[in-house]
């Protein structure tokens, strides 16, 4: 055995299938693509995520920030700082907030968040605190009481 006499197994090579070529080649006139439509055109097909001209999903799907809530809960927020005109003790709750002028516009349930510095001691009732305004609170002496 010599590196001339070296040859494929029979059946292994295929010749290739020569499309367009007449009718009796089997695969003439359309090639086997069809009669009409986009596909059945010469030249490269479309381009990968093209949609026929509907928005593509890559241009429907938001960029930055990931998408948004669809029921996101809105809330009237206030820092802990505001709360430090309060006189001691004082029951703190959107309604209160209301009347003393603090809160004007109110957007949704009342939400702690917790900038800024506390020394009175309250006793605030709120749908929603941050861990730093119940620290802060807390700490002054007062108490947290999450609104269902």
């Amino acid at each position: 055995m010599r590196l001339n006499d070296v040859k494929p197994q029979k059946g292994s090579k295929k010749r290739r299938r020569r499309v367009g070529r007449g009718i009796s080649a089997g695969q003439g006139a359309s090639a086997g693509l069809g009669m009409r439509g986009q596909k059945s055109r010469s030249g490269s097909s479309t381009r990968p995520g093209f949609e026929g001209g509907q928005q593509p999903l890559y241009r429907r799907v938001p960029k930055l920030k990931g998408f948004p809530l669809v029921n996101r809960k809105i809330y009237t927020t206030i820092n802990v700082e505001k709360l430090g005109i309060l006189p001691a003790n004082t029951e703190v709750t959107l309604d209160s907030l209301k009347n003393a002028g603090i809160v004007t516009a109110v957007k949704g349930p009342l939400k702690i968040l917790g900038n800024g510095e506390l020394s009175i001691p309250l006793n605030v009732k709120a749908a929603a605190f941050t861990g730093q305004a119940r620290s802060k609170i807390e700490a002054a002496g007062g108490s947290c009481e999450v609104l269902g």
